[in-house]
């Protein structure tokens, strides 16, 4: 198919008289006195105007060949359609051209390469209509910064400059980049913003460079301006006296139901009923859909005190977070001078979301001839008590019906209800923290309750929970984003009711990691996990040049259960039944658990990636348990495991399953390892193409006899690290990727089965196909 692809004409969409941008490269010929360190052409390829077809992997240009496939007659719906799938030839521009030369020097001369040129060499094909660029970059010495001085004719600034150097990024020794200036405009505007300079801008901000004749290095002196307008309320004489203003503020008012419409550019709210909370005004109109102390907390700007940039950000963060609002706009309104103080008025503006939403979802099955369906209810509200608390209530259905022989058998279907009520509130729900804690934190609290019923042939099962956790976020000032999950106390109970007589023994006389699945048991835990990225929302088009360089994410999470039921047990001198404590007569759970994993994403350009991933966890039963809870341990394989094994295929260990079917109970471990490695690249439409290779394994940290080999030995473990390599198409619809991977076996740690099948591959053996959503990390 790409061969075939491939081999269509490539210019048959090509006018005559014009030419096929075939290939543009850049070639950089450095000064060979540059000890700068070397210039990448590969970050010079966004500053081009135009740039040829786009090649997968390098050599295939699949998005042209298709777009080639077309007829000339765009009326027909074949030849539309072959188009929305391509990517129509790049036709040759002069001007583009020249446009991308002067942009390549520009950029260069940004970095401090000031005696830069740029060449263009050009190879034509009339006959087969293409045309080949090679911009040839000569960016000869750059200039160096020798010396920094500062010129700033305010006081105060020029102190509170000296006291924080948290903007500096420029120093002796470093490249006259033009763009580290920038940026030290923008960090020394923002630090003065958050003390009260609301008028201040980077405009304000100079840069005097000062060369010698024949000279690479320069004297770069800083000044900052005083302000462009003589301040009417003081008498000076001469400019260079005047002093940046501060702002305090001097009142806020919130508008709950502000529409911009109907308000056009006017801040005049004057016939709304007007509520005083805190020194806040609430200003409401038909709607007081929400309570004053909500916004109160939410809100870091306060009267009276100095601007702050950064109290205006986080009310933003703040204010997002209830769901009853829609729309949010902070503006500020200079009103007054008194005694040499500028005030200001802060308007929040707010317009509400919907209230309730209900959905529903139904579903149908076919297993064999056994018909069934399930239906599903979601109501949601978001303004609960006036407070912007989040409801949420789920149930579901679902019924299967059993043919065959029911004989022995309690149930002749498959039935399950479940449901699910819980209560979000914006803030910490906790009566220990601060009214101000509460008030600078992004916080939410979760409340959750719920439980499932299930009817089998061969029992019925009830599993209830119940959760109570805090959820936060904090900002880093260079981006990174950081998500903190506390679970202050999760409870699941599983009871079995009813089943058949010898349905225990007969599922597993000999293993107690599946009969503990099935028998009447307690967990009852605490835990936090904290998740971390620099990621960003993307900007501007594909060949922008915003595009974000790499992507680094960690995640980690630990959890314990049991010892506060354990302590009490001990210290009341209950007495144990079968060499354990028990609660209402049922054994609970004890352990610590601990997980983390990393992923780096690095973009070599806007259609190409590498992404890796790394993973260990580690899982310890003590006390009141010999083993972890099934659900609690680790499992290697699937979609976004080791992909040359299923889910819960691989492990542990060197582990020899029989019947994958039959055995997944066994194939759960307490250590967990996993490392891979995939190359990321766009062919046409919406598709993507992947490489991948992933290596990873479990094993228990005791021995059972279920799991023989399966224990992890310092001296050993290595060896049973399996290994798979493969090959995935995926689809972006921007909201959503839907993934297929295909991996194969590398090196199987299984005992008794095939050690190296990357030497000798069975497709029937060592490959196996997943479909998922979303990227595997």
């Amino acid at each position: 198919m790409v061969l075939h692809l491939t081999g269509c004409s490539s210019t048959k969409h090509v006018p005559d008289g014009q030419l096929l941008l075939n290939k543009v490269s850049i070639n950089i010929i450095p000064d060979t006195a540059d000890n700068s360190g070397p210039i990448q052409s590969e970050e010079l390829y966004n500053f081009l105007r135009q740039q040829p077809n786009h090649k997968v992997l390098g050599f295939a240009k699949i998005q042209l060949a298709t777009y080639s496939l077309s007829g000339r007659d765009s009326t027909k719906w074949y030849n539309r359609w072959l188009r929305s799938l391509g990517q129509a030839p790049v036709i040759y521009d002069e001007e583009l051209t020249e446009l991308s030369e002067r942009q390549l020097r520009q950029a260069l001369i940004n970095r401090g390469y000031m005696g830069v040129r740029v060449d263009i060499d050009s190879v034509v094909n009339r006959d087969r209509k293409r045309i080949n660029l090679t911009y040839n970059i000569y960016p000869g010495l750059p200039h160096v910064i020798d010396s920094v001085g500062y010129e700033i004719a305010d006081s105060n600034i020029a102190r509170i400059l000296a006291q924080d150097s948290s903007w500096c990024n420029i120093g002796v020794g470093d490249l006259f980049d033009r763009n580290q200036l920038d940026t030290e405009r923008a960090n020394i505007t923002q630090l003065l913003r958050s003390k009260g300079y609301y008028s201040f801008n980077r405009e304000y901000i100079t840069f005097v460079a000062d060369t010698a004749a024949n000279s690479k290095q320069l004297g770069l002196t800083m000044h900052i301006q005083p302000p462009r307008q003589a301040a009417e309320h003081q008498e000076v004489d001469s400019m260079s006296e005047i002093e940046h203003n501060t702002y305090a503020v001097r009142h806020v008012y919130f508008v709950t139901n502000y529409n911009a419409s109907e308000s056009g550019n006017s801040l005049d709210f004057s016939d709304r009923d007007s509520v005083d909370y805190n020194g806040i005004k609430i200003l409401y109109g038909d709607d007081r859909y929400i309570k004053p102390d909500i916004l109160y907390e939410k809100c870091l700007i306060r009267p009276g005190y100095n601007y702050n940039v950064y109290d205006v950000e986080r009310t933003y963060e703040n204010l997002s977070q209830l769901g009853i609002l829609k729309f949010i706009n902070i503006e500020m309104q200079p009103v007054a001078y008194v005694d040499g103080q500028e005030w200001l008025d802060v308007y929040i503006l707010l317009s509400r979301n919907k209230k309730q939403s209900i959905s529903i979802d139904v579903e149908g099955t076919n297993s064999e001839g056994d018909l069934g369906f399930g239906v599903g209810l979601t109501y949601q509200h978001r303004n609960l008590a006036k407070r912007s608390n989040l409801f949420t209530a789920k149930i579901r259905a679902s019924y299967e019906s059993l043919s065959g022989d029911v004989e022995g058998l309690i149930n002749n279907n498959y039935t399950e209800f479940s449901g699910q009520v819980g209560i979000t509130f914006p803030k910490f729900e906790a009566p220990f923290l601060s009214t101000s804690v509460k008030r600078r934190s992004r916080a939410q609290t979760q409340f959750t309750l719920s439980a499932n019923y299930q009817e089998r042939p061969e029992y019925t099962r009830v599993i209830a929970g119940a959760a109570w956790k805090y959820k936060w976020n904090t900002t880093h000032p260079r981006g990174v984003n950081r998500v903190h999950t506390y679970d202050f106390i999760d409870i699941n109970y599983v009871y079995l009711p009813n089943s058949t007589s010898d349905f225990i023994d007969q599922i597993a006389p000999s293993n107690p990691l599946l009969r503990y699945s099935y028998e009447d048991h307690f967990i009852m835990r605490m835990g936090y996990s904290f998740y971390q990225t620099n990621r960003r929302i993307p900007t501007g088009t594909a060949n922008s040049f915003t595009i974000q360089p790499s992507v680094s994410t960690w995640r980690a999470s630990f959890e314990m259960a049991g010892n506060l039921l354990y302590g009490l047990s001990s210290a009341f001198g209950l007495n144990k039944s079968d060499g354990a404590y028990k609660i209402f007569g049922i054994q609970y759970a004890q352990y610590i658990k601990g997980e983390a994993s990393y992923s780096y994403v690095h973009n070599l350009n806007s259609r190409n990636a590498l992404a890796f991933h790394a993973s260990a966890g580690v899982a310890f039963p003590y006390g009141n348990s010999t083993a972890v809870p099934f659900e609690k341990r680790f499992y290697a394989g699937g979609a976004n495991n080791v992909r040359g094994w299923g889910v819960r295929t691989l492990g542990p260990g060197a582990y020899q399953s029989e019947n994958s079917v039959l055995n997944f109970i066994n194939q759960c471990g307490d250590i967990s390892l996993y490392l891979s490695a995939e190359y990321r690249a766009k062919l046409f439409w919406v598709f993507e193409g992947a490489l991948f290779i992933d290596a990873g394994n479990i094993w228990t940290i005791k021995t059972y006899e279920n799991q023989p080999r399966g224990t992890f030995k310092f001296n050993q473990f290595y060896k049973e690290i399996a290994g798979a390599y493969g090959i995935g198409l995926r689809m972006d619809f921007t909201y959503f990727l839907l993934r297929l991977d295909l991996g194969m076996k590398a090196h199987n740690p299984a005992y008794g089965q095939e050690r190296w099948p990357i030497f000798h591959p069975n497709w029937h053996r060592d490959a196996t196909f997943h479909f998922a959503v979303g990227y595997p990390f």
